[in-house]
């Protein structure tokens, strides 16, 4: 395989779980910004990888299979993104789904906590937020994943609050009123699943965690790459964890964390707001160089 030139954005989510562009108009959007790769990178799912893949076989754009699973650690929500796992195992598919029912749960929690608040939200009202033309019935059968911004988008809808930052700060974010953290997987869990399923495990976005030591002991654990270049990381940051790879042999990766656009705002960062050179590619995907 020839070694590929230009730019990537390895953290990217679409209408497949919480994004608000389809995985699509991510990967133009990614051909547009003049990069070589976009990564699709959805909560809990693989959900938007085939149509994202065409759409780069269409448009001449490299697309990298990706997943970010939520996991829970000391009671810190801990993300960790996997690439190039086999998304035709049956055990992964198995256990994206449960992740998912997991979600399914504590986004029930949020809802009844917020009743509880005297905040009249039902989920049906979060679904129809989140995708209007789907069922919760087919949401499930499509592997679509639902999160927080969907219910943040519903409080938006009733008048609850004027915005996504206000939806959070008030209600949703952690230590928020209605904020809710369930039993979930561990990061050590995530890191052993990804690898399981012949794929690359990476620590997202390290600086929102304020738990350095936590991220360094998933390191010890087996993860293979941090996310030190995000658009919530500053140059401080970004140093800290590039210095933190070089200690440990890591794989360094980056990316926008492109939510899409809600009410003029995008969320993390417009796709290719922060990048790595795509030859980072060769290093996430474990079949490289290997004979087709």
């Amino acid at each position: 395989m020839a070694l590929m030139r230009g730019l990537a954005d390895l953290h990217t989510h679409t209408t497949a779980s919480d994004g608000m562009q389809s995985p699509a108009e991510n990967v133009r959007f990614a051909k547009e910004a003049g990069l070589a790769a976009v990564a699709i990178t959805d909560h809990d799912t693989i959900a938007g990888v085939a149509e994202a893949l065409l759409e780069g076989e269409r448009i001449g754009i490299k697309v990298v299979p990706g997943v970010e699973l939520s996991t829970v650690a000391n009671g810190t929500d801990i993300h960790i993104l996997g690439y190039y796992t086999n998304n035709q195992d049956e055990k992964w598919l198995a256990r994206l789904a449960g992740l998912r029912g997991i979600r399914d749960r504590r986004n029930e929690m949020i809802v009844d906590k917020l009743c509880e608040l005297g905040i009249p939200l039902t989920m049906d009202e979060v679904l129809t937020a989140a995708h209007s033309d789907y069922t919760a019935e087919s949401l499930q059968a499509a592997a679509v994943s639902i999160g927080r911004p969907h219910i943040a988008e519903a409080l938006i809808r009733k008048g609850i609050v004027s915005s996504m930052k206000e939806a959070f700060d008030r209600y949703l974010a952690a230590g928020a009123a209605a904020y809710v953290n369930p039993p979930r997987l561990h990061p050590y869990e995530a890191v052993e699943w990804i690898r399981e399923a012949g794929g690359t495990s990476v620590i997202a976005h390290p600086g929102l965690y304020g738990n350095d030591p936590l991220v360094e002991d998933i390191i010890r654990h087996g993860a293979q790459g941090i996310e030190a270049y995000h658009s919530d990381h500053g140059i401080e940051e970004e140093q800290r964890y590039a210095r933190l790879a070089d200690k440990y042999h890591l794989i360094v990766t980056g990316g926008s964390d492109f939510h899409g656009f809600r009410h003029g705002q995008v969320f993390h960062g417009a796709v290719g707001n922060r990048t790595v050179d795509a030859r980072v590619i060769q290093q996430l995907d474990p079949s490289w160089g290997k004979p087709v």
